[in-house]
């Protein structure tokens, strides 16, 4: 079976149970998350057994088989809640996971795929470090070969499940770049190896209970088979590729929150009154309303678009970039707005205006900055043009 093999039916029946499972049982305890800065485990109980882990990971590995297309459908409904639920099983299925489902060998694929599709494994992306970060090319962690197998040494930060990661998919240079490629290629470092260190818990700003932490990797050694693909140039194309597949995914997740902030301010200016009128009969609350929807409905054709481009392979590089500007940016103004609307209520504690504010905000850091997208798109456009002379 092939990861398409996902019917338009079967999937109506996946997405709703999604949205009942994110609206009846995940909103109302989006306060307990924020609290305890985790996700309760009875959640995350109810996410493995939903498949929630392996969502993207193909049926012939033991995952629901959802294409891009279906992916950010299911996005748009994660994104309705605490962002924190949807990073618990975000890795598995996205930048991680992807690196195995489209370069691993059938060995590597066999060993781990299914165990990170149920859940059993939480797989991390071990990409990011102090001094390279949207662009892998300044990557100074270093494999070498030694005998038959490979040492690690390095230093990764902000790596979200790095607490909880069974599995690090590792990158680090080989050698310096050259004509033959990036030389960086990716390793998977079961967490428990010897030398691999996992920092204390990053505090943020926002996004409560999505954890993230340093890792150092002090002479780790692998084996010959932990060489995702078995090259030692793939991991350059690897990042990139898995980063522009889950440029989309955020854009979706964007999306959805945009929705979630629209929905409580509506609600807010059709029951807050002023002076004994409802807010919602002021003219510039109807404006700020109406920018909010719009901005929604922009983000929400964007992403479907961006997605299906995606399959078709029309666009896999632009169009990633262009929606995760678009849909990131746009869900931080909304969310702005959102406080607005609320007033002085917006700036308190408790209220999801609040949260929202704050977790959006690293929408437009991660998986690429705003800025690097900004170069992607400019630089791609102008190189289109070139090469058409």
């Amino acid at each position: 079976m092939s990861s398409a093999d996902v019917s338009d039916e079967d999937f109506r029946e996946i997405l709703a149970q999604t949205r009942h499972f994110v609206r009846t049982v995940v909103v109302p305890r989006e306060q307990d998350i924020l609290t305890d800065d985790r996700v309760p485990d009875d959640l995350r109980e109810q996410v493995k057994k939903m498949g929630l882990f392996g969502y993207a990971i193909p049926q012939d590995w033991g995952g629901l088989g959802l294409n891009l297309g279906q992916d950010v459908e299911l996005a748009m409904e994660l994104g309705y809640t605490s962002l924190a639920v949807r990073s618990m099983f975000g890795t598995n299925n996205g930048i991680a996971g992807q690196v195995l489902v489209g370069y691993g060998t059938d060995e590597q694929k066999s060993t781990w795929l299914a165990p990170i599709a149920s859940g059993d494994v939480v797989a991390s992306f071990a990409l990011t470090e102090p001094g390279a970060g949207s662009n892998p090319a300044g990557l100074r962690t270093k494999a070498t070969r030694d005998g038959d197998g490979w040492i690690i040494n390095g230093a990764k930060q902000y790596i979200t499940n790095a607490p909880t990661a069974d599995l690090f998919i590792t990158f680090a240079r080989t050698r310096p770049a050259d004509a033959q490629g990036a030389g960086i290629a990716v390793f998977l470092v079961p967490a428990d190896s010897s030398g691999v260190t996992v920092g204390a818990k990053d505090k943020k700003m926002g996004q409560e209970g999505a954890w993230t932490a340093d890792v150092t990797f002090s002479d780790v050694r692998v084996g010959d088979s932990a060489l995702v693909g078995g090259s030692e140039d793939i991991g350059y194309r690897a990042a990139l590729s898995s980063l522009a597949r889950g440029r989309v995914h955020i854009a979706a997740l964007a999306v959805g929150t945009a929705q979630r902030a629209l929905d409580e301010s509506v609600a807010y200016a059709a029951t807050a009154t002023q002076g004994g009128t409802p807010i919602g009969e002021f003219q510039l609350v109807q404006a700020m309303l109406a920018d909010q929807y719009a901005g929604v409905m922009a983000g929400r054709a964007m992403v479907r678009d961006a997605a299906q481009q995606w399959l078709s392979g029309e666009d896999r590089r632009l169009a990633p970039s262009a929606v995760k500007l678009f849909c990131t940016e746009m869900v931080g103004r909304v969310a702005d707005l959102a406080v607005q609307i609320h007033g002085g209520a917006g700036y308190m504690r408790d209220v999801p205006v609040e949260r929202i504010y704050r977790d959006v905000r690293l929408l437009r850091l991660y998986e690429g900055t705003s800025e690097i997208q900004r170069l992607i798109i400019g630089g791609g456009l102008v190189k289109a043009a070139a090469g058409s002379r």
